[in-house]
């Protein structure tokens, strides 16, 4: 019978086992863990820098979470190993999509270039 229903019932058991779940995660858990700690250190670090930028630039503090978000998007880009000319073009797409949004462009470039070291792209 080709659509038999017991066989899709076994399968998704199968695929979906607790048991053989919960043993690959009992083995991953520490080195998850230690991977998360090492990354939340790098975060919280970018998010004060973030907020110092923002203090200095003037900015209301309603609209941190805003430029955190940006800050977040460009950290993240700095873990995948994106650098040079790209990540300065990967910086002015982010800046871009962020003044559509209402930030301001000179403190998103000063967060840009304080923050991750990223200078402004070069025309062609």
């Amino acid at each position: 019978m080709p659509n038999d229903p017991t066989k899709r019932i076994d399968n998704w058991n199968t695929k979906y086992n607790l048991e053989r779940i919960n043993a690959i995660l009992t083995e991953k858990r520490p080195k998850m863990f230690e991977h998360v700690q090492a990354q939340i250190v790098s975060l919280t670090s970018m998010e004060s820098q973030v907020k110092q930028t923002l203090d200095a630039s003037g900015v209301s503090v309603i609209q941190y979470p805003f430029y955190l978000c940006f800050g977040r998007e460009m950290w993240a880009l700095t873990r995948k190993d994106i650098s040079g000319a790209s990540m300065a073009l990967e910086a002015a797409t982010l800046i871009a999509k962020w003044v559509s949004r209402g930030l301001g462009q000179p403190t998103l470039e000063a967060i840009r270039s304080q923050v991750f070291n990223v200078p402004a792209p070069v025309a062609p």
